[in-house]
């Protein structure tokens, strides 16, 4: 069996809140990419491994190209997606089933045209009038040659098991790039800062600009049990005010509920302790992104 187990990078790509970090929670069955009804919130390139029992498909999630604010944060993401592009073995370009507009093209055009592509159509579940949905598909198939396309609801999961077999056709014949039992490459700490801005956009909504950032401060463990402090950094004083709420049920309900997806994936107590900070123009302080973890 080991001769015959794929193993390789599979890129998940498209524009912004087209479910691309929905789909990779999906694939690797576990929740480690942040995902919000908020467009633009994927700000890293978070890696997701799935392991089967002839493949292990590493998949890399990358925030949707950023093209309405010019920023130090904005270049950095671009820059994630375009390196990333160069150095996998397949592209799952992900589009809205039944939406196909200028930002999609956009984001098809980048893609290298030296690797298999294949097209994700995502949200089918929300496709009431299936026989519409069949010249879709044809006009699709116009825009590349894709070496497939498939439609799939990663919020129900259908579809899902089509995509893998889809996907291992185009893995190369090695053996294990990572440990069987490994989820991500992504650290702790790095996930639990993640948690914290997901629910910022998840509790927040509209109320709080895309200016906010967590930072980490301490991250300690102890056997199962970790100690974890985090800063969320905001970029006005009126920001502050917002995450922290009236009496402190803001900040208080964003850290209990990080926590507790904190506690599930580490399978183990958090003690968790989050406070506010402003920190003016931090997304274009150079500095502070890169110790925020932005290349």
């Amino acid at each position: 069996m080991s001769n015959e187990r794929r193993s390789g990078f599979v890129a998940i790509v498209g524009r912004p809140n087209v479910g691309k970090s929905t789909l990779l929670n999906r694939l690797v069955g576990e929740k480690i990419s942040i995902v919000s009804r908020k467009a633009q919130t994927t700000r890293h390139r978070i890696t997701g491994i799935r392991t089967d029992d002839d493949a292990q498909y590493v998949f890399v999630d990358t925030p949707g190209f950023q093209t309405r604010h010019v920023n130090a944060l904005n270049r950095s993401m671009n820059r994630g997606v375009t390196q990333t592009l160069g150095d996998v073995d397949a592209v799952l370009f992900v589009i809205e089933a039944g939406r196909f507009g200028p930002a999609d093209q956009a984001v098809l055009d980048l893609l290298p045209a030296d690797r298999p592509v294949i097209a994700v159509l995502n949200k089918i579940d929300r496709i009431e009038d299936k026989a519409r949905f069949l010249p879709f598909l044809a006009e699709i198939g116009t825009r590349r040659n894709f070496a497939a396309i498939v439609p799939v609801s990663a919020a129900k999961g259908a579809q899902i098991d089509a995509l893998l077999a889809e996907t291992r056709r185009h893995l190369p014949h090695e053996g294990l790039l990572f440990d069987e039992e490994q989820i991500t490459d992504r650290s702790e700490r790095f996930l639990a800062a993640e948690f914290l801005r997901e629910k910022l956009f998840r509790l927040l909504g509209d109320e709080l600009p895309y200016s906010a950032a967590v930072e980490i401060e301490k991250f300690e463990v102890d056997g199962a049990l970790r100690r974890i402090s985090a800063a969320i950094v905001v970029d006005r004083q009126g920001h502050k005010a917002i995450v922290i709420g009236k009496g402190g049920e803001g900040l208080k309900r964003i850290a209990s509920e990080a926590r507790q997806d904190m506690e599930q994936l580490f399978d183990g107590k958090v003690f968790l302790e989050v406070w506010v900070k402003v920190k003016s123009g931090w997304a274009d302080d150079e500095r502070l992104l890169k110790s925020l973890g932005y290349e």
